[in-house]
Formats: C-alpha cells, sequence, structure tokens
C-alpha cells in the first residue's frame, strides 16, 4: 500500500488559518500525490477547535483503517501522530511540541503582531482532550465499538482507551450497550454514544406547508409532524415556535433539550445575516426574521435554503453520494438549483446561486420585473404550472390534478403502449417536450460548471424518475458538447427536511465534540 500526503491550497481554506509550512522532506511526497491517479480523502487536523493544517492522503492498494504516521505539520509546532479513517475522512491525532518551541521569538506578543495563531502546550489536559474526541467522534459515526477496536481505530492503547471512556461516560455521553461475543475469550463490552446527550429539531416552512421533525444525536428521528398552520401564519417566530412545540410534544422531548435548529425555506438567505431574501411565498420572513427566532427559542438557528438542504440530502443518502461534483435541478412549483463542488455547496457572494428561475431561455420571454418569479425564464417554461398547461395540452391533467401526478400518468401512459398505443403517443411527445425545456436549464449550468452529474429533484423530477431522466440526458447530448448522467432524484421523501435534520445533527455533534475538555 502507497501513501502520500499533500496540502490543499489556501483558498480551500476558506477564512481558516493559513497552512504551516510543510517539512521539506515532504515535499517528493507532495509531488507524487499531485501525480497520482488515485481515490483521496481531506485530512483536518485540528486541535482545541483550530485548524492546524488540512492535508490530503492519497491511497493506492488495499485500504488499512489504521496508518502510523509522524509527519510534521508545522516543524517545531505539531506533528500527526496516528491517522484515523471515518467515513471518507482521514482525521489525524494531532499532538502539541512544547511551548516554547512552538511560539517564535518574541514570545505569544509576536506571533500576535505577525498575525500568527497562540499556541498550546502539550500539556496532559490538552493530550486528554485530543484522544476523548476522537473516541467520541468514532462512536458519533453510529457505531457500537469495543476498547480493543477503539484501540486500533485510535492507535493508543487499550488502558488509555479504558480512561478515555470512562470519562466520557462520567460525562453521559457513552455509555456500554451490550456485548461482543464474536471472539474467544471474555465477551468485549459494546460502547455507543448516549443518544439523549443532544436532540435537534428541523423544519421545512413552505407557503401552506410546515414539516418539523426532532432526532437524536444519532440521527433518529422521534417524531415527525406535517401540518397546514392554522396559527402564527403570519409571524415567523410564532410559526416555528408552535412547531416546534407540537413536535416535541410527540417525541416526549423538552424544547430546551434541543441544541440545533435547522429551517429550510424558499428564497435567498444572505450569507453574511443568514436572513432570508427574496422568499416570495412567505412575505414575512425577511431580515430581522433569524434573531426573532434566536432570541425566542434561546438557542442557535439556521435558515438555510430549501434546494441547498435537498441537495445536502442528496449528497449523504441519495443519487449523488459519494459524488463530488453534482447539481440538483429541482422541478417543483419553483425551479431551483443547487451545485456541489468538491463535495461544498456553492451559494455565491449574494447567497443567490442557484435562482435559474430566471434563467433567460430560448422560447420564454424576457422581463425586468426581477421580483416575481412566475416571469423568469425557466420558470415560465418549467415551473409546475407550466407543466400543469402541458401535461392539459397532452390530456394528462384535469382540474386540480397536481404537476406531479400528472407527469406519473404520462409515465405510466409511455410505458404501456400495448394497452393503449394512442395514449402512450400522447405521453411520449409529453414527455420529450417537457425534457426538451429541462435540458435548456441543464445546458446553461453544465457548460459553465460541468458537473458530470445532474440530478432532477422536486415534485417533477421525482415524477419523471428514468424515463424523464433518460430524455432530458438526449436532449442536452444532442445541443451541448458536455454530456453530464442525469438521473432522477433517490431520496422520495422530505429530501428538504431530511437534508435539514442532517444540518442539525452535524451541528450537534461538533458541538459535542467541542464541548469535551471544554
Amino acid at each position: 500500500m502507497r501513501h502520500t500526503v499533500s496540502s490543499l491550497g489556501a483558498d480551500e481554506l476558506e477564512d481558516e488559518l493559513p497552512l504551516p509550512e510543510f517539512d521539506p522532506e515532504l515535499q517528493p511526497a507532495i509531488a507524487s500525490a499531485a501525480a497520482a491517479q488515485a481515490a483521496t480523502a481531506v485530512i483536518l487536523c485540528r486541535t482545541a477547535g483550530v485548524l492546524l493544517a488540512r492535508l490530503q492522503l492519497v491511497c493506492t492498494g488495499e485500504t488499512n483503517r489504521k496508518l502510523s504516521y509522524k509527519l510534521e505539520a508545522d516543524p517545531g509546532c505539531c506533528r500527526i501522530e496516528t491517522l484515523v479513517a471515518r467515513n471518507d475522512t482521514w482525521e489525524g491525532c494531532v499532538v502539541m511540541a512544547s511551548q516554547t518551541r512552538s511560539e517564535s521569538p518574541g514570545g505569544p506578543a509576536a506571533n500576535r503582531a505577525a498575525g500568527r495563531a497562540p499556541t498550546r502546550p502539550g500539556t496532559p489536559s490538552l493530550l486528554r482532550e485530543l484522544n476523548d474526541r476522537a473516541a467520541l467522534a468514532l462512536l458519533l459515526d453510529g457505531n457500537s465499538l469495543t476498547r480493543a477496536q477503539l484501540s486500533e481505530l485510535t492507535g493508543v492503547s487499550k488502558v488509555t482507551v479504558a480512561q478515555m471512556l470512562a470519562r466520557l461516560e462520567e460525562r453521559g455521553l457513552v455509555t456500554a450497550v451490550g456485548s461482543n461475543s464474536g471472539g474467544r475469550g471474555p465477551n468485549a463490552a459494546l460502547y455507543s454514544v448516549v443518544p439523549s446527550s443532544a436532540y435537534v429539531a428541523a423544519l421545512y416552512v413552505e407557503q401552506g406547508l410546515v414539516s418539523t421533525a426532532v432526532a437524536d444525536v444519532t440521527g433518529r428521528v422521534i417524531a415527525e409532524v406535517r401540518e397546514d398552520p392554522t396559527s402564527g401564519a403570519g409571524d415567523p417566530v410564532e410559526l416555528v415556535r408552535s412547531a416546534v412545540d407540537r413536535a416535541c410534544q410527540r417525541a416526549g422531548v423538552s424544547v430546551s433539550m434541543l441544541s440545533a435548529f435547522v429551517i429550510g425555506s424558499p428564497g435567498v438567505v444572505d450569507p453574511v445575516t443568514g436572513d432570508p431574501q427574496l422568499a416570495i411565498n412567505l412575505p414575512a420572513w425577511h431580515e430581522g426574521v433569524l434573531g426573532g427566532l434566536r432570541g425566542a427559542l434561546h438557542k442557535n438557528v439556521l435558515i438555510e435554503n430549501d434546494v441547498n438542504l435537498a441537495a445536502v440530502a442528496e449528497h449523504a443518502v441519495g443519487a449523488a453520494a459519494e459524488t463530488a461534483d453534482f447539481a440538483l435541478l429541482w422541478l417543483d412549483v419553483g425551479v431551483g438549483l443547487a451545485t456541489v463542488l468538491g463535495g461544498r455547496l456553492h451559494r455565491g457572494v449574494s447567497g443567490a446561486a442557484g435562482e435559474i428561475g430566471w434563467l433567460a431561455v430560448p422560447g420564454a420571454p424576457v422581463t425586468s420585473d426581477v421580483k416575481h418569479p412566475e416571469v423568469g425564464g425557466m420558470q415560465w417554461l418549467a415551473g409546475s404550472s407550466a407543466v400543469r398547461e402541458l401535461a392539459a395540452e397532452h390530456g394528462f391533467a384535469a382540474a386540480g390534478v397536481r404537476a406531479g401526478a400528472a407527469v406519473r400518468a404520462a409515465v405510466a401512459a409511455a410505458a404501456a403502449a400495448a394497452k393503449d398505443a394512442d395514449a402512450a403517443a400522447r405521453a411520449d411527445r409529453f414527455l420529450g417536450e417537457l425534457a426538451r425545456r429541462v435540458a435548456l436549464g441543464t445546458v446553461a449550468v453544465c457548460t459553465v460548471i460541468d458537473p458530470g452529474l445532474v440530478v432532477l429533484g422536486g415534485e417533477i423530477g421525482l415524477a419523471g424518475g428514468p424515463a424523464l431522466a433518460t430524455r432530458v440526458a438526449a436532449e442536452v447530448a444532442a445541443i451541448c458538447p458536455v454530456r453530464p448522467r442525469v438521473v432522477p432524484t433517490a431520496v422520495a421523501s422530505e429530501p428538504v427536511l431530511r437534508g435539514a435534520l442532517l444540518t442539525a445533527v452535524n451541528q450537534a455533534r461538533a458541538d459535542l465534540l467541542a464541548s469535551v475538555g471544554g
């Protein structure tokens, strides 16, 4: 097995601390990593919540769960003793050198003047914090592990693991949940995270719809409530508070026990203030809403664009799992887009990346009225109202029929040509025209970012399934040199709420890890 290590560029780190300089002995490894044709995994090297370095491990050959390296991330400052595989991330156990070695001449004041981050000495308490966080992080992945398994994964002795588990048990974060009787000798105790150590709430708010879910830190959903709001519809704070209250009552969890709230809603979210903007269907959701929610709930609250959250779910458990670059084209009441590049959501400078409903496309009128999304080119062509009208022209949408139901009926008719050739022909014409319209937006996206994978989501994308996705891919290939793979969504139920839950659980887990030793 061959392993090489390289640093990611400074622009990858966004607002994080700058990368430290690497030991010259690592330069051959860095060069070979750049030339390697192999799967990569990001290594985040943190201590006390401060990013020390971000490395990239390139592996070929048979994977091993533990790698014992001693890599100088910053000579005289810290080193990575052990790399541990957690899903697609390799995390380093960072050991700090002495304070005198890590400080530059002039001491802390000189470090501050030079813009360098302060360092902490490698005290026993710091090492205990790092070890405890490493063990908790492994257990937060949802697996029950024995002391021997934790020792193998972290690279520390079983005695040290026993001490780590004792401290985590004392804090109420982990507990023994059974025993493993698979090997010789006495049964080994299995340890797991205490599910009640943190709870989260996730909401999807749309016009006439509020979906709320409460989950524990393992991600297990305890209660889910879906309702048409009848109280507080004009007041976002009251709407959210009453929805959370009802979900918590069903879950048997006090609202005060919730540690994270994530709310998905349509419209643009200001990346600086976190407030919603241009939420046409929710006029009461505007600047100041986030502050009101945080004040009422007395906890950290995050508002995120609904399509972005659907992309989070698609990336974690859907059609884009293990895909670093993809676009989710949302075909529903509104037309939207979420792009994931390098495994990260791209929001844009103003948070408006993905507002593809306003995209000017052939065959649609161009207007200067940007306050009403219905007049945007792509929305005019492929929004639910336009799809219903198109379906009605081909005999697949009676009055009151939703766009998704009409598309589903057409897909079924196209597949049953032997029973009704006329209906199948009409369905094929309808699906072909719908695919042509969707392809116009897809081409505009793919010629700019070339994602490789396009997922058709929303009510219409889900209803169209492979039949629509295949037609869209063919239309794209006919008018564009970029030929992405086009697939339907694989998150069939509540994708926005699912993405909000995943985001909230990740936040709760990060808070738990930060609390260890704090």
